[in-house]
């Protein structure tokens, strides 16, 4: 039996991957294949126990599990440990390296019923179908960093190889060609030097691909044209750190930073997790939204187990939820109806069940 790896971590992250596991045994009651899921810890929650943020026993199951179902780690109780030890790098970008996950690919797009939940015009947002493709294991956040003493001062190196640029575009072309055939590389050419070699390799790579149309876009005004001309987008591909930016900007395209659902790939192994953090200002109060967390488990079923006919009853029941008016707190207009995390996950499993 294929084995999940859930790592809940840390805030509302205890709350939404429940819902997400109940919702992927709804939709594979009937299913052939079955999935055994197992807890683990990471995060916060794996330095108080195990004092550290991913623990042995946790890193050696994600690396012989078929897939990794993750929350989210972090919060301000961890804020102080030195920054190797703390959730974010200690945990979550350290088993995206241990993993060797080095695609992180975000859907973003506009359901129709949510259109007046974006704080942008409904013109402008109305028809956003696109898809941020963020290279996960390299640049800033890996790169060497420390302090000195004599003057003050803190650096942070930006490095990025030949190899790990090229299999990061070289997807972005594969998706663009299976979507609309259009790919949009994000960099600082005019001022980084690993921007500037991010493109020549880029154009390098276009050569296999002369069917998808390649333009290239500095990150400050891709940060403008997403939220002023998103339509304009199919697929974005880019470094770490700026990727790590625009797709939460992207995330208001869909209303709310809990509709984006996310997967960190290496071939068929995927760690999946909602785009949003461990926001400990609700936890525990039964209202964070989980449909980001049930929609990555839809992307689960798609990438790691070539279930796209689940995955998209999974996507499918969701939408129907949104159509009937129910909503979490974050997308909530008055009229609307208010459901809590749990109450949500059942909707959706309600749903499945009238497909």
């Amino acid at each position: 039996m294929p084995n999940v790896v859930v790592l809940p971590g840390d805030g509302i992250g205890q709350e939404i991957t429940p819902e997400a596991i109940k919702v992927l045994k709804a939709v594979l009651k009937d299913s052939s294949l079955k999935l055994e899921f197992e807890n683990y810890l990471i995060g916060g929650a794996a330095i108080d126990e195990a004092g550290k943020a991913l623990p042995d026993d946790t890193l050696e199951a994600a690396l012989a599990a078929d897939a990794v179902l993750l929350g989210s780690v972090g919060g301000p109780k961890w804020d102080t440990l030195p920054a190797q030890q703390r959730p974010e790098l200690g945990g979550l970008l350290a088993i995206r390296k241990a993993l060797s996950l080095f695609a992180n690919i975000r859907p973003v797009k506009m359901l129709p019923m949510l259109v007046e939940a974006s704080t942008l015009r409904p013109e402008v947002v109305k028809n956003v179908d696109l898809v941020v493709l963020r290279e996960l294991t390299g640049g800033l956040y890996f790169g060497e960093k420390g302090r000195k003493t004599n003057p003050p001062s803190a650096y942070d190196t930006l490095i990025y190889s030949d190899e790990e640029i090229r299999r990061i575009v070289d997807l972005g072309f594969q998706m663009a060609r299976q979507r609309c055939g259009k790919l949009c590389s994000v960099d600082k050419a005019n001022v980084l030097e690993s921007s500037r070699f991010w493109r020549e390799i880029t154009l390098d790579v276009a050569k296999k691909y002369p069917e998808v149309e390649l333009t290239h876009m500095y990150v400050d005004n891709a940060a403008m044209q997403l939220v002023r001309y998103p339509t304009q987008f199919d697929v974005i591909v880019t470094e770490n750190m700026f990727g790590d930016i625009l797709t939460d900007l992207a995330s208001m395209l869909m209303g709310s930073i809990g509709m984006i659902s996310s997967a960190s790939l290496n071939g068929k192994k995927g760690l999946y997790e909602p785009a949003h953090g461990s926001a400990p200002d609700i936890a525990g109060k039964n209202i964070a939204n989980p449909l980001a967390t049930i929609l990555s488990g839809a992307l689960m079923l798609r990438y790691s187990f070539d279930l796209e006919d689940e995955a998209k009853l999974i996507e499918r029941a969701v939408e129907s939820v949104l159509e009937q008016g129910y909503r979490t707190t974050d997308l909530a207009k008055p009229g609307d109806k208010v459901l809590g995390t749990r109450e949500m996950g059942d909707a959706v499993v309600a749903a499945l069940g009238k497909k």
